[in-house]
């Protein structure tokens, strides 16, 4: 008797009147593709980028007899001043094709491909964490790498783990008197205050609150800010997203007059302490640069660096043509750096909802 050929095939590109009725099974797929899944992977982060940035959202499901074998969200960057990209997914650290076999992972990209031309957008950039082979991908960046920290059970076990440096730094940060205020909505403004002036003194526009209110409203259960003030003044503050066995931080700002305090210090070890009241077994502090200050801020945590590849399609131009360390943007950074606070936080979001 000749083997039993496996199933066809079907991947189909939900546009967004139709990513609602499948929300449901592509989160109980992707929820079950790996031991801890951010919850940057889930499939509702298509509409929070529709609702917050006013992306155009699609979602690419490949199924094999009726059922999910694969998953690639994305999003169309658009804008007068950059062009257009398809993104998985902007803002995030991490996304792209989720998928357990090879012949599924062609089968997302190839489609991505196909759209990225009927769009026609400038490159598709997929967010991996693996590289996957195909020839529609012709460039990649691996400059950067995720840091993750192993959590213990306890918080006790934790501050074992610190090194005598960290643990001085937070107790200097514990002595500046600082509230720590956990929430919702009801922070969004202070968390916004802190961000804005924390970017424009980096020479990076902001996104806007409509990001951070369509995060909050909805992920109710799992996503939070963390939001430390000196008196009634907000001085340092953090978005939390909770997800399956792994919390990450995809937003952390602290006014930089308040660095001699180590209020940063502090709110990070309270981070910390969250996640493993929330039984988390990984704390995920984002993307950095081999050797920055960023990674070394990080790396001082216990982090561990983790490969983090974008792969692309590029249909025009070249990759490094959006990055911000690309050398044309050092006069506009450092002419945005300043700017009033005021300003940046009015125009900054028109700006950042159209780069990728």
């Amino acid at each position: 008797m000749s083997p039993v050929p496996p199933p066809p095939l079907v991947t189909v590109a939900h546009s967004r009147a139709a990513i609602s009725g499948r929300v449901a099974d592509l989160a109980a797929f992707v929820r079950h593709s790996a031991p801890e899944v951010p919850l940057s992977k889930h499939p509702l982060w298509l509409d929070v980028l529709r609702t917050g940035l006013g992306h155009e959202v699609y979602a690419l499901e490949t199924t094999a007899s009726g059922r999910t074998v694969g998953f690639l969200p994305l999003a169309c960057v658009s804008s007068m001043l950059f062009g257009r990209f398809l993104v998985s997914l902007p803002y995030l650290n991490t996304n792209g094709v989720v998928a357990h076999s090879a012949d599924v992972q062609a089968e997302l990209v190839a489609r991505a491909a196909t759209l990225a031309e009927e769009l026609n957008v400038r490159y598709l950039e997929l967010r991996h964490e693996a590289p996957i082979a195909h020839s529609a991908l012709n460039a990649s960046l691996t400059s950067k790498v995720h840091m993750r920290l192993p959590l213990p059970g306890c918080s006790e076990q934790l501050w074992k783990g610190f090194s005598p440096k960290v643990r001085n730094q937070i107790r200097k940060g514990e002595k500046g008197g600082f509230s720590v205020q956990w929430g919702g909505a009801e922070c969004l403004d202070g968390f916004h205050d802190v961000l804005c002036a924390n970017m424009r003194d980096l020479g990076s526009p902001v996104y806007g609150k409509e990001l951070f209110r369509a995060i909050l409203n909805t992920f109710p259960n799992d996503a939070e800010i963390c939001l430390l003030h000196a008196g009634d003044h907000p001085v340092a503050a953090a978005l939390l997203l909770h997800g399956w066995g792994i919390t990450e931080v995809p937003t952390a700002s602290a006014l930089k007059e308040q660095n001699p305090s180590n209020v940063n210090m502090l709110m990070y070890h309270h981070l910390l302490q969250r996640a493993i009241e929330r039984g988390q077994r990984v704390f995920d502090f984002g993307r950095s640069t081999v050797a920055s200050s960023t990674f070394r801020f990080k790396k001082q945590w216990g982090a561990i660096p983790h490969p983090a590849t974008w792969q692309y399609s590029v249909l025009q131009g070249e990759v490094g043509d959006m990055r911000p360390d690309n050398p044309r943007f050092q006069q506009v950074i450092r002419v945005w750096q300043r700017l009033p606070v005021a300003l940046t936080r009015l125009v900054g979001p028109l700006i950042v909802r159209g780069i990728p």
